[in-house]
């Protein structure tokens, strides 16, 4: 009979519950994934409970009243506080969020919070970023042209600049790729909907010449036929943007050119 066994320290334990707030009149309980992959240990959920009187209201606040008063071990990462940076995207009830605009009543009951899935984990709720960030580079997201530069700014019409609303607005948080299940099975192939977003950023862009090599380095099985409009992509993005259509405007690009 053929057994399955999970990878080593790979089971999530029960972890430590910290003392509930004296005095406290809202009490709130956060369920957080911990890990610290050179201890050897196994994963746990260690449960904290925050004062919602005195705490703000999102759920980046509670991280950081449990980080500054309760558990200065936990690990985690933010920067703006405003979901312009993308940095504190994690899982949150279930689903990839920016932390820093998810309202803390929005949960009812517990709030479980995880790192972005099907990530190797850097430390709690910090994903490795590595290999998005690699194939963020591979696409080369900067102007390409031919034409000398002009003196002063590349000139584009309303119309063209139109065009690029929808996705220049990408904050690179990786809510997308990290809960689109092509990516989970195809990480190290398929470029996942946030890179191809980006790519038909620049594709789309009236002012870059080289929209023909970006086309070529995107015609592979996996690197853009790996999606299969699942559409969880759209359904979590934290901006309002669409990266299913995005790659659907660049498979169409493609189809096109052959004719």
């Amino acid at each position: 009979m053929v057994q399955f066994t999970l990878p080593k320290n790979s089971k999530v334990k029960k972890g430590k519950v910290w003392p509930k707030p004296e005095g406290a009149g809202r009490i709130k309980e956060f369920r957080i994934y911990r890990h610290d992959p050179e201890s050897g240990e196994n994963p746990r959920v260690d449960t904290y409970f925050v004062d919602l009187d005195d705490c703000g209201p999102m759920i980046l606040h509670a991280l950081i009243k449990i980080k500054d008063e309760v558990d200065p071990t936990l690990t985690f990462r933010r920067s703006c506080r405003e979901g312009i940076c993308g940095s504190c995207a994690m899982n949150i009830g279930g689903e990839n969020a920016l932390a820093c605009i998810q309202p803390i009543d929005k949960y009812k009951g517990a709030v479980r919070i995880y790192p972005l899935p099907h990530m190797s984990i850097v430390k709690d709720l910090v994903p490795d970023l590595t290999l998005l960030y690699a194939q963020h580079r591979l696409i080369e997201p900067w102007l390409k042209t031919d034409t000398p530069a002009p003196e002063r700014e590349w000139l584009q019409s309303k119309e063209d600049r139109a065009k690029l609303d929808g996705l220049y607005e990408c904050i690179l948080c990786f809510c997308c790729a990290t809960s689109c299940p092509s990516y989970w099975w195809n990480a190290e192939r398929y470029l996942g909907p946030a890179v191809l977003m980006q790519a038909w950023r620049w594709i789309a862009d009236s002012r870059d010449e080289r929209g023909g090599e970006r086309l070529d380095e995107l015609e592979d099985p996996f690197r853009l036929y790996r999606c299969h409009t699942i559409m969880n992509c759209v359904r979590v993005c934290p901006k309002g943007l669409n990266p299913a259509k995005a790659i659907a405007e660049v498979k169409k690009k493609l189809a096109q050119r052959r004719f």
